[in-house]
This record gives structure tokens, C-alpha cells and sequence, in this order.
């Protein structure tokens, strides 16, 4: 019997977009943005892509692809919420004290 080694996984930037389009339709956590992804990807909402589409960019929907995705969107919804506090933290440091 050969080895075979698993392909890596490459998540797309068009897949990163993907992401953030669900995310931003509706702000909630895993699994409940699993759910929405999904209804996107069945009415072809992002770009007209469906499952297949997305498949190519690293986006897989089945039960053995599941626990990477949901890595990937963790990590990804993490980022975006980071990158926000931190520009909310910095445009309120930039305006002017309040005059008494």
C-alpha cells in the first residue's frame, strides 16, 4: 500500500471575502454562521457562486470538511474583530478632550 498525503488546504482570498459577506449579513458565531454561509451558498448570494464554486476556493460544506472550516472562520471572524476594537480604540484616542 503508498502513503498518500493529504493536499494542503488553501483557503482563497475570494474564500476570506466569502467569509466576511456571511459575517457581515449576520454577526453571530459558529456553528449558527455555518448555518448562514450555507443558505448563501444554496441561493448563490455571494457572486453567484454555489457550493461547488466555493469548493474551489477552499470553502467545503461537507461533515469531513467541517472542522477546518470552522478553524478558518474562527480565526478569520477573530481577525476582523480584532482589526475593528483596535480602530475603534485608536480613532477615540485621537479626538479632543472634552472641554468642563
Amino acid at each position: 500500500m503508498v502513503a498518500r498525503y493529504a493536499t494542503p488546504h488553501v483557503v482563497t482570498a475570494d474564500a476570506v471575502e466569502f467569509i466576511r459577506f456571511c459575517y457581515a449579513r449576520r454577526r453571530v458565531g459558529w456553528p449558527e454562521l455555518y448555518d448562514e454561509m450555507c443558505a448563501v451558498a444554496s441561493r448563490g448570494l455571494f457572486r453567484g457562486w454555489g457550493p461547488d464554486e466555493l469548493a474551489g476556493h477552499g470553502i467545503g460544506f461537507g461533515l469531513f470538511e467541517m472542522p477546518r472550516l470552522a478553524v478558518t472562520v474562527v480565526d478569520i471572524v477573530a481577525e476582523d474583530r480584532a482589526r475593528m476594537k483596535g480602530a475603534i480604540v485608536a480613532s477615540s484616542s485621537r479626538r479632543s478632550p472634552a472641554v468642563a
